[in-house]
């Protein structure tokens, strides 16, 4: 995977790269190879997919999520990981059974996200988080770390006064900081805790953002593939320390992420732009899955989390 990004850099060859979470099934493909039977993508502009004819009816979505003492479980097991000092920001997820009357292409085709990618009828992604962009040598990361329904009222200073979403997301915000040292120089936080909206086929919601850079060596391009290696898994969605919570992760999920918080994205040698693979739907066989989960703090309520982990089950579609 990295010496063939490193390569498509080097050469200035276009291409996009779909990477899972534990990278054992990356895919890397020149842009003028990948069939559009098989991959649509959008990246912020960056699309092999033109407009199409799908069905404008209202979105019928049923969720058949994960009982709450099920998840009360993997909670406890993480919070007891927490206590004994292993971990101190952790991403708990889960899958969801739905239902659903759009096919995958349907929702890639109807979604309002800046990351929209459908694969071969097996997945497709509408997510709303950048991973990270490179353009002229600056590295740019984006995490999004706090979310909350816009309807409450007085959601915005809610979300900000939260003692929990703030320590969620100073986390993040120092782990990704640390993790773009590794490959720049001169890294600094631009902005820190802005809200952004985010629309959806229930309404509205408010998500916290931050935005940090960094300066490249000259020879970036030659490098894609080690700088993007060197980042993997995203911060955003494993936590803090990042290799010991990743084992806690897999130790206390009860399923396989697959591509599901991997990245994908679009690179021609000197611009990069990438996203995060939140807000993800897949077929299982005869079911349709949808995998959502949130970050856990020392501070994180059981029932509140297992709420936000439901309440990402959506699609942005108005």
């Amino acid at each position: 995977m990295i010496d063939v990004m490193n390569n498509y850099g080097k050469d200035g060859i276009p291409f996009i790269f779909i990477i899972d979470f534990l990278q054992r099934m990356p895919v890397i493909l020149p842009v003028d190879l990948v069939d559009p039977a098989d991959v649509l993508y959008d990246f912020r502009g960056y699309t092999n997919a033109g407009a199409a004819m799908v069905p404008a009816d209202k979105i019928y979505l049923d969720k058949k999520p994960v009982d709450y003492a099920s998840y009360r479980c993997a909670f406890d097991v993480v919070r007891e990981r927490q206590l004994s000092g292993e971990t101190y920001l952790a991403n708990l997820t889960f899958p969801t059974p739905i239902s659903i009357n759009l096919t995958l292409k349907d929702i890639f085709f109807r979604s309002q996200a800046p990351y929209r990618l459908w694969c071969r009828d097996r997945f497709v992604v509408f997510s709303p988080e950048p991973f990270i962009r490179i353009d002229n040598g600056v590295i740019s990361s984006f995490p999004m770390k706090g979310t909350i329904d816009a309807s409450i009222p007085g959601a915005r200073e809610l979300l900000l006064d939260d003692e929990k979403e703030h320590a969620e997301h100073v986390t993040i915000v120092d782990l990704i900081r640390n993790d773009l040292n590794m490959v720049a120089t001169n890294v600094a936080v631009k902005r820190f805790r802005y809200i952004e909206t985010v629309e959806t086929h229930a309404g509205s919601l408010l998500q916290a953002s931050s935005h940090i850079t960094g300066t490249l060596p000259d020879d970036y391009r030659e490098r894609i593939g080690t700088i993007i290696g060197a980042l993997l898994p995203a911060g955003s969605v494993t936590g803090a320390p990042k290799k010991k919570t990743v084992e806690i992760i897999r130790e206390t999920e009860t399923y396989d992420r697959g591509y599901y918080t991997g990245i994908c994205g679009y690179c021609d040698g000197s611009r990069l732009d990438s996203g995060v693979m939140i807000r993800f739907i897949e077929k299982n066989g005869d079911e349709t899955i949808f995998k959502s989960g949130g970050g856990l703090t020392v501070y994180s309520d059981p029932e509140r989390e297992y709420r936000e982990m439901i309440d990402k089950v959506y699609v942005p579609i108005v």
